[in-house]
């Protein structure tokens, strides 16, 4: 993989959490809004809101840098629609990610020792 691939996958782990934290807070805040006079939901609403099409662009950014299987692809796009699943789209992001930025310096080096 290449470092753009890299930075795909970097730019969809980071958003991950905090679309996650973000689903949370506003299920508390959907609790809340039913059970107390406290009404966050339409801030937190619009907060989820914009992580959540963040993260799917950035998902479909991953999707065809890094030509994931369509198993995959969908397993990380449901992550994105449970309330905790950010937190492991993260967790597997980062261990993919890491693994194609060690690739393409090996090939950097490959390249570099071939052209000596």
């Amino acid at each position: 993989m290449d470092i753009k691939t890299a930075s795909a996958l970097n730019r969809l782990r980071l958003v991950s959490a905090p679309e996650a934290v973000s689903f949370l807070l506003l299920l508390v805040c959907s609790v809340l809004k039913r059970t107390t006079d406290f009404n966050a939901v339409p801030v937190m609403g619009m907060v989820h809101g914009i992580l959540f099409i963040l993260y799917v662009l950035f998902w479909a950014d991953a999707w065809n840098r890094a030509r994931w299987p369509f198993g995959r692809a969908a397993l990380y796009f449901v992550l994105s629609v449970l309330p905790t699943g950010g937190f492991f789209a993260e967790r597997k992001l980062r261990r993919e990610a890491e693994a194609s930025v060690v690739a393409s310096r090996e090939a950097a080096a490959g390249e570099a020792v071939a052209k000596a």
